[in-house]
């Protein structure tokens, strides 16, 4: 593998891939994180002492067969911060959860499907709620749950959208008319994700395929005729991105992952880079690189974007799987990829609508050029929730939304709330949206001087890299651990309940997981039924297919019993197989007992007659019948 870069900056940031570690060696049982290794074999043992004291986060137990023999949720807490008591540390996260997210405890519901950044708390959202219907505001400290109308409002929270009729290469090149709102969301979001202005031109998108969409249509794959991409898993915006590339005769490659680890084929994707050639460089194309997979949690290097740019390769970020701050390690001044793509959702665990972002680098921008065949869509505009009517007649609304966990469609409301009320009710309202004045017909949207407060972004800033990725480490490792040591009982061959693909217990893998659940004749239970049953047990997982698998000599017999025909492929036919799996991103506000209950919920599987129990268990409460 190639060694990932890291700037090592003076104000101490995090890398991505660990290479500035901040821990140190400790006991066998006990991980500390108080000192920096300096040699290679003391980063050795350093992280061999990290997976020493996950292994031990479970003593005196390391294996289950039956899911009434574990811990409680106290006993496993109590264990885990043994082994890990720099965790405590980490607390600042509980208390912003339980002061602005309390929605989360008062719902029982655990989300493991946010993909994303949050750009506002639920506590803004019920104050803004709570002013639109003039309901009383719910303490934090409430024992019972919020009315259903706070808890599931149908009004257009902060601002909506409105697509626009231009394509990418006009908007970049000569831009627009940009109100007040839109660019206060822009200035906030390109200083979150630490991306200059200067360097920079970013465009709203509907959603992440509108941006991949925008991008295909507009990149010259006629001049530059390959895409290459390198995804462990089978992405929705990216083919959308292949499929228009295809139309315009691109090269369509991927990278390959191994068997059974999902580790990147190195030597593969370096010939299809290329071989640094300086006479072969005018016409290689587009290289889409994500910097983990969101699926898996496999981490990848930064240097591969390096050896695309130096192959002459125009480089595609994909930061849509990144987690909160992950952007401060990248260092735009030592890799600037040409366009970078995100995502942004309202309100965690309640509001996935949301919207993309795509950026240009302006030294990039002259590459674009306007699609040749239909118009593209998907650029849109910011508008204030209470002000959506006025632009019912430029634009088309829509407020279909992509979200990872849902596609959701969110009731829109034609409200009208007077600029008087709103200046009034102004000053007690934490996160009020700016309100905005529209002149006469034609002209442009003034400010009131407020300025926009996006909590989420907030949050993520206040706790910082090093908190964030530290805490995500001992979460995601623990739940390997955890799900690992159930073993199915009296069976023959010591059948393991759960099998996990791509990176187990490693100090350096990203905070998601793909994993598929297991019977106990060895019989893989369908990804959709432990997705649906979980639902049932609040909590929300997602469904994922891995792909572009190589298996080795050793593993060739595996792959007719583990590959799976997926009719949905139609863009690559020959790497139209892979393998359906149950995946799970913990995020900034995933906390221990979000893990313990899924732990806990997929013990259940342990008893053989478990999905066949919720089946009855389902009709008996006289519900429709659901088949799992």
């Amino acid at each position: 593998m190639l060694p990932p870069p890291c700037s090592r900056e003076a104000s101490g940031r995090s890398c991505l891939h660990g290479c500035c570690l901040h821990g140190g060696a400790s006991s066998s049982s006990t991980y500390d994180a108080s000192s920096t290794p300096k040699s290679t074999e003391k980063v050795n043992m350093f992280r061999y002492d990290f997976t020493l004291a996950i292994s031990s986060s479970l003593h005196p137990n390391t294996q289950f067969t039956n899911h009434e023999s574990l811990p409680s949720l106290h006993e496993a807490f109590s264990s885990f911060t043994k082994s890990f008591p720099q965790f405590s540390q980490t607390d600042q996260s509980d208390l912003i959860r339980a002061h602005q997210y309390y929605h989360l405890t008062l719902s029982n519901h655990v989300c493991f499907d946010y993909i994303g950044h949050c750009l506002f708390s639920y506590s803004q959202s019920q104050q803004q709620t709570q002013y639109n219907s003039s309901s009383s505001q719910i303490p934090s400290t409430s024992s019972s749950p919020p009315p259903p109308q706070l808890l599931h409002s149908q009004e257009p929270l902060f601002f909506d959208i409105s697509y626009k009729s231009v394509n990418l290469h006009t908007q970049v090149l000569y831009g627009g008319q940009e109100s007040e709102l839109e660019l206060q969301m822009r200035k906030r979001i390109m200083d979150y994700m630490n991306i200059s202005e200067s360097d920079y031109s970013m465009v709203f998108t509907a959603n992440q395929s509108s941006a991949f969409k925008l991008l295909a249509d507009s990149y010259p794959f006629r001049n530059n005729p390959s895409l290459l991409t390198v995804y462990d898993y089978k992405n929705e915006a990216v083919d959308v991105m292949k499929e228009s590339s295809k139309k315009k005769g691109g090269r369509i490659m991927s990278a390959e992952f191994s068997w059974p680890n999902m580790r990147v084929q190195s030597r593969k994707l370096r010939r299809r880079i290329g071989n640094g050639n300086q006479t072969r460089k005018k016409q290689r194309g587009l290289f889409v690189f994500p910097l983990q997979s969101r699926v898996t949690g496999a981490r990848y290097s930064y240097m591969w974007m390096s050896i695309a740019q130096e192959n002459g390769w125009h480089v595609l970020l994909d930061a849509c799987s990144l987690g909160p701050k992950d952007m401060d390690t990248l260092g735009l001044s030592l890799f600037k990829p040409d366009f970078l793509i995100c995502s942004f959702f309202k309100v965690f665990g309640e509001n996935p609508s949301g919207f993309g972002c795509l950026f240009v680098k302006k030294s990039s921008a002259s590459i674009l050029k306007d699609p040749t065949f239909a118009s593209s869509t998907g650029i849109v505009s910011l508008v204030p929730a209470s002000k959506r009517s006025e632009f019912s007649e430029e634009y088309s609304i829509s407020v279909d939304m992509e979200t990872d966990r849902k596609q959701s469609k969110f009731k829109t409301s034609k409200s009208h709330e007077s600029k008087e009320v709103s200046l009034k009710k102004k000053e007690h309202l934490v996160s009020e949206i700016t309100e905005l004045d529209r002149e006469e017909s034609n002209q442009s949207v003034k400010s009131d001087n407020s300025a926009i407060t996006c909590k989420g972004l907030d949050h993520a800033d206040s706790l910082g890299l090093v908190l964030i990725s530290r805490r995500a480490r001992y979460l995601i490792n623990w739940l390997v651990n955890a799900l690992m040591s159930l073993q199915h009982p009296h069976s023959q061959h010591g059948h393991q309940l759960v099998r996990i693909y791509g990176p187990k217990i490693e100090f350096d893998r990203g905070p998601s997981l793909a994993f598929n659940v297991f019977d106990w004749k060895g019989e893989k239970i369908d990804p959709l039924i432990v997705q649906k049953l979980a639902d049932r047990n609040n909590i929300s997982l997602s469904y994922g297919i891995l792909n572009h698998i190589l298996f080795s000599d050793k593993h060739e017999e595996e792959r007719e019993t583990k590959l799976e025909k997926c009719t949905s492929d139609q863009v690559e036919g020959s790497s139209s197989e892979g393998i359906s799996v149950v995946t799970a991103a913990l995020g900034l506000l995933t906390n221990f007992e979000d893990i313990y209950r899924l732990w806990v919920f997929v013990s259940r599987f342990l008893d053989a007659d478990f999905v066949e129990k919720e089946r009855w268990r389902y009709m008996a409460l006289n519900q429709r019948t659901v088949e799992i």
